[in-house]
């Protein structure tokens, strides 16, 4: 059998608890919506006291007599239901659905549909469900979207997933796994064989176990936190981020808190949660949280990184569905009142196993919201108004997944599942998603830049992809985690620049690239540049010429088809006939430096003007300042 009072409210009562795993007056409501009588009488009371192993055989004996009817085949479908043996269950429901029947029990018998992975027969099931129950949420989202199945299956992965090296021994349950940052795991397990046997599910009671997480992630041989463990139902736990306090989930026998079934003389123990402080490395001051009630179980608690908040699953009174996630405040030994983390969270069926991150991002599991199976883990950002995330394959299956916890420190997650079975602890590590973002802007204005090239390398230095920025200024690249790329970027008018991606674990990594304008302008029909200055009397490429020829042959190579005519101008002093040669000689002297550097003569003419194209109309009678703007080359595009 697996044991499953856990994931039902799989800690919200681990034994025989009012209101469990589904909520018991619903459950009772389900029975005798049906017909009892005096041939299931011993069957109905074991099932009443949640010991449906023992329910199970005298009702599998009823149903394979004479007295067989839609009554039977419910209860010993609900009482599979309740020890997730969803192929039997499913094999009763399928009988009892033969007669109309309760709502819920169509929403049941889908639900035992998904977990065996017939979803289109589940879809049917739904249907009938819907019809039933309109207004009810569930029916609502089934309704809206009723094939999710394959484009939940086709979401991006999210996490790599294998069995940890703690392996089950039998049909043994190991969850609740919580790492801390002194790589300890603190779990829940019913591995003790030598405790007593829960009549619920024919398994030994929980106690909370602890292995050591190695270097190359594989756990010690796990041992018992015997201070932590009663006779009873001890588990899943929370601790506070320096490692000293513990919150841990107990079962109410073990405390005395307990009502007793005069009808069927059971002691019906709630969960509560306890708190514990560490004392010279070993756990102790155990007391109880005032939230505890003997009507109803509170359960897998956890706790924020501040310590301020506590998380938890329970079927208290003003719930929404059969077990809700809550929350209250803590301070010191002070708490809160519980508050209900609403619609956003909590659905008409039941959501369980909260854990709070250190970035406000809650996991829990959930029956209620679609899913590929039973339960599937979730994840939802407490500070957005966003609906909660299904976390998708491989981390949720079409059996029962449950009780994810994250360590930021270590990078890893943990949860449970029993797709091999039985309730196993798996790893979850993160898949890996880099996105570098680039955003070019002018060093000058700060305006972004569009249509900048940007260049994305290797270490080495090699080109990996080029791409052009949007009308954002903004280009963007996949990389690989953990390392560092180098940018190179360039656009018309600007100066390149370079820039580096450092290496990051996962995540957006922004990278702003300021690009110095030119003092080139390219237009339709000429490259300006700066004026080149010359010598007295002289037509030697200066210096300070040499610069600004520079950046004309940047330009030219960067457009190789480019032809260029080069026109000098001389100022109106001397005579017409003595400017011309001059300005001829310093176009000649222009043309064979740009040659010099490697521009071919065929892209290449020039002519001297003197003074006969002033471009301030002055005469012979010009100011300095107006022969200083006729004293100039240009440069004409010929050809593109």
């Amino acid at each position: 059998m697996k044991f499953k009072i856990h994931k039902l409210q799989k800690n919200n009562n681990c034994l025989k608890t009012k209101k469990t795993v589904i909520t018991l007056s619903m459950m009772l409501f389900l029975a005798f919506s049906y017909a009892q009588n005096s041939a299931t009488a011993k069957a109905d009371k074991l099932f009443e006291s949640y010991q449906y192993v023992a329910a199970i055989e005298e009702y599998q004996k009823l149903a394979e007599s004479k007295n067989a009817n839609q009554y039977i085949f419910n209860q010993l479908a609900e009482s599979y239901y309740n020890v997730f043996d969803s192929e039997n269950a499913s094999k009763w429901y399928a009988k009892a659905v033969k007669e109309k029947a309760d709502a819920e029990t169509y929403y049941r018998y889908a639900q035992t549909l998904k977990t065996l992975g017939k979803y289109q027969e589940a879809n049917k099931q739904m249907d009938v469900f819907a019809k039933m129950m309109p207004k009810d949420e569930r029916a609502k989202g089934h309704l809206a979207n009723p094939n999710y199945i394959p484009s939940l299956s086709s979401n991006t992965k999210l996490f790599d997933v294998v069995q940890t090296n703690i392996k089950s021994k039998g049909q043994q349950s190991d969850f609740g796994a919580v790492l801390t940052n002194e790589n300890t795991l603190y779990f829940a397990s019913t591995r003790n064989t030598s405790n007593k046997t829960d009549k619920w599910n024919d398994q030994p009671y929980l106690d909370i176990y602890k292995a050591t997480r190695e270097a190359n992630g594989n756990f010690s041989e796990p041992i018992a936190v015997k201070e932590l463990n009663t006779p009873f139902h001890d588990g899943p736990l929370t601790l506070s981020a320096d490692g000293n306090t513990m919150f841990f989930a107990r079962d109410g026998h073990s405390e005395g808190q307990y009502e007793k079934n005069k009808k069927s003389n059971i002691k019906v123990g709630q969960q509560g949660i306890y708190k514990a402080t560490k004392v010279d490395g070993k756990w102790a001051n155990v007391e109880a949280l005032p939230i505890n009630s003997t009507s109803y179980s509170v359960t897998n608690p956890s706790l924020s990184k501040d310590g301020k908040t506590l998380y938890f699953a329970s079927n208290m009174p003003g719930g929404i569905g059969e077990s809700d996630i809550w929350k209250i405040t803590v301070d010191g030994t002070n708490y809160g009142k519980p508050e209900n983390l609403g619609a956003n969270v909590n659905t008409a069926d039941r959501e369980n196993f909260p854990f709070i991150s250190d970035d406000t991002t809650l996991y829990f599991a959930s029956s209620g919201r679609q899913g590929l199976g039973g339960y599937d883990v979730f994840k939802i950002n407490l500070t957005t108004n966003e609906q909660p995330q299904n976390l998708g394959k491989p981390v949720n299956t079409e059996k029962d997944d449950f009780s994810f916890s994250f360590n930021k420190n270590a990078n890893v997650g943990y949860f449970s599942s029993n797709r091999n079975g039985s309730d196993a602890i798996y790893v979850a590590t993160p898949v890996c998603k880099a996105e570098a973002i680039v955003v070019v802007i002018s060093s000058k204005t700060k305006a972004v830049l569009a249509n900048a090239s940007v260049a994305i390398l290797d270490a080495k230095g090699n080109i990996i992809e080029t791409k052009l920025t949007n009308a954002q200024g903004k280009v963007s690249y996949d990389v690989e985690c953990n390392v560092g790329y180098g940018l190179k970027v360039s656009a018309s008018n600007f100066e390149s620049n370079s820039a580096a991606v450092k290496a990051s674990k996962s995540g957006e990594t922004l990278v702003e690239v300021a690009l110095d304008p030119t003092s080139v302008i390219i237009t339709d029909t000429e490259v300006i540049l700066n004026p080149i200055y010359f010598e007295y009397d002289k037509n030697n490429i200066t210096a300070q010429g040499a610069v600004e020829l520079d950046k004309l042959v940047k330009v030219m190579r960067d457009y190789p088809m480019m032809v260029i005519f080069v026109k000098s101008h001389t100022d109106s002093k001397g005579s017409a006939g003595y400017n011309l040669t001059l300005s001829e000689k310093r176009a000649q002297s222009t043309v064979q430096y740009l040659i010099s550097k490697g521009i071919p003569n065929g892209r290449l003419s020039g002519k001297g003007f003197g003074s006969n194209e002033q471009k301030v109309k002055c005469g012979t009678n010009c100011t300095p300042e107006q022969d200083a703007q006729n004293r100039r080359s240009e440069f004409l595009i010929v050809k593109q």
